[in-house]
């Protein structure tokens, strides 16, 4: 249940008028008061002899009765409460038991006080009610209404438990404004996906995603055909900035322009100007993580996307081990590359990523400020997603790309552990509910580079078959009957011989690999422990044998392993116990 406090009004008979009208789209239906301040209130929806004015005059005889001087000029205070589309139709009856709560709970009519305001509630939807009040009372003061939306909220907590309705989560006021009911309206009227906000918000997410100057940010939304004004100070500085979808008009033909803080707290220019802050000393809250070098440049998708593996690796042991600020800053920064992700994504993919990217959004803030600077790594990572240019969905390109949704879903996982230990609860939601997307992003991208390995275990020798299967006896004994009846064994067989082929020790691999907290919550174990091993042994993403043959006249996406700083530092990382 969703309680809104909307901003104050001048006019009573205005909003009435609103209220028991058609509505701007003529979604009202049989508008009626459901309850009042006065059992004998009028109803102008029910009585025919009942006008606006008749309720009107009522509700404002308070503030009339009081000197010109002292009346407050906005004296309409109005809240929505509206349910989930899920819930139980509630009844007139039970719609004003929650109206008289609500009243109650925000100060416009507490329990047992004779001298409250006067309030009306009516409703004209199946799904929500509107509450109007006048905020003087009946000797003559101004209600206290400090808080009033908070109160509200906390209340509607209660009113789902009671009613049985679906419970949302308490929020902390860092989430981004929701869509207004013209806007939800507008959008269906236009056969839009999203809203308008909505959808801007996600571009303007994409476009910072990576950035590095304020030149690059306008460039990208102007590139992704939105349209920009600039606010610009006397003196020439560039104060912020509002953007508008070129067919998103009002009534009078022009375009509906939102401000970046509008859309999200995060997305005003001083906030997106934070991103490129660089750390005083060059390292990290506790010292373990110094300045990275600059790296080369990437070479193509699947070389973007294994260097963002690597990324993801490190933010995972920043977000269990670092301070409240890196590990806020290392989840904001992980964010931008789920957008970078689904901006570039195969169309296999597109669809589950970018509804990851969007529910992870509101993972992404929290009241704990992020230090910003030590996720350089990752806002590399999107920088680096969003220059490869979109990945094709097979061969390397999808493999990789498999490997990093499947670090992506457990830097989710990581994010949302790390929110609910907070009591971040809406951001925790937020993480989980990514995570499902991500998961169901993964199937999709994995299922061609997991058969190819697959076939390339089958082809092994027997000998060596068992001798990859003793080994995963020896490790993880508790484990190795499920693994040994995963699809996805063969796959974790082969990439155990590539291992071993390229030198490393895949006993002491695979025990590292199996050390985090995750793998007993997988849906496929064997899935995982093939891209840590393949991640952590620099092994490509897909064997060369398995490698669809290049198009003609395409090259290959750059060296099959990045040795790179970022990924050396990762490979020492490796050797931990988390």
């Amino acid at each position: 249940m969703i309680p809104r406090v909307h901003a104050r009004g001048t006019r009573t008979i205005g909003l009435l008028h609103y209220l028991y009208g058609p509505g701007t789209h003529e979604e009202h239906v049989d508008p009626r008061l459901v309850a009042a301040w006065d059992g004998l209130a009028p109803d102008p929806g029910r009585d025919p002899g009942a006008t606006y004015g008749d309720l009107q005059q009522l509700l404002d005889q308070p503030v009339m009765a009081l000197p010109e001087s002292r009346r407050p000029a906005e004296h309409v205070w109005h809240l929505s409460v509206r349910a989930a589309p899920e819930d139980p139709i509630l009844s007139d009856e039970q719609w004003g038991e929650i109206a008289r709560r609500m009243v109650a709970a925000t100060g416009i009519a507490p329990d047992g006080d004779d001298a409250a305001c006067r309030w009306a509630a009516v409703r004209h939807a199946d799904d929500h009610i509107h509450i109007i009040a006048t905020i003087v009372r009946e000797d003559g003061r101004q209600a206290r209404l400090r808080q009033d939306g908070k109160r509200s909220q906390a209340e509607a907590r209660k009113i789902e438990i009671d009613y049985g309705l679906r419970r949302l989560h308490a929020g902390d006021g860092t989430a981004a404004q929701r869509p207004t009911s013209a806007e939800r309206h507008k959008a269906q009227r236009e056969s839009r996906e999203r809203t308008a906000r909505e959808e801007l918000r996600e571009t303007v997410r994409r476009a910072a995603a990576g950035t590095a100057s304020t030149e690059e940010f306008f460039d990208r939304l102007a590139a992704a055909g939105l349209l920009i004004r600039k606010r610009i100070a006397p003196s020439g500085d560039l104060l912020g900035y509002k953007v508008a979808l070129p067919d998103d008009r009002n009534k009078h033909g022009e375009p509906v322009f939102y401000s970046g803080s509008k859309l999200a707290p995060d997305l005003s220019l001083p906030r997106i100007r934070e991103r490129w802050t660089l750390p005083a000393d060059g390292v990290s809250a506790d010292g373990s993580y110094p300045e990275q070098p600059a790296l080369p440049d990437v070479t193509g998708p699947a070389f973007a996307r294994r260097r963002a593996t690597a990324a993801t690796w490190q933010a995972l042991l920043i977000i269990d081990h670092g301070d409240d600020g890196t590990a806020t800053a290392q989840i904001a920064a992980a964010g931008e590359v789920l957008d970078a992700l689904a901006k570039t994504s195969a169309a296999h993919t597109r669809a589950e990523l970018r509804e990851a990217a969007f529910a992870f959004e509101r993972a992404s803030r929290s009241h704990v400020r992020a230090v910003r600077g030590h996720d350089r790594a990752l806002r590399q990572a999107a920088r680096d997603l969003v220059h490869s240019g979109p990945a094709l969905g097979r061969g390397e390109d999808g493999a990789t790309t498999a490997m990093l949704i499947d670090m992506a879903f457990f830097l989710a996982t990581a994010a949302a552990n790390w929110h609910a230990k907070k009591h971040h609860s809406q951001q925790a939601a937020a993480a989980r509910q990514a995570a499902e997307h991500l998961r169901a992003a993964y199937q999709a991208a994995a299922g061609e580079p997991m058969t190819a390995l697959g076939q390339q275990g089958r082809r092994l020798a027997p000998r060596i078959r068992q001798r990859q299967a003793d080994l995963v006896r020896q490790v993880l004994p508790e484990l190795a009957e499920r693994i040994r009846t995963e699809d996805g064994w063969p796959a974790l067989a082969a990439t155990l011989d590539d291992a071993r082929k390229a030198g490393h020790d895949p006993a002491a691999l695979l025990a590292d690999a199996a050390r985090r907290r995750e793998l007993d919550t997988a849906t496929s174990i064997s899935d995982v422990l093939v891209w840590r091993l393949r991640r952590s042994a620099h092994l490509p993403a897909l064997a060369e044998s398995s490698h669809e043959a290049p198009a003609r006249g395409s090259r290959r996406q750059g060296p099959s392993v990045p040795t790179t700083p970022l990924t050396q530092g990762t490979a020492n990382h490796s050797n931990r116990r988390h």
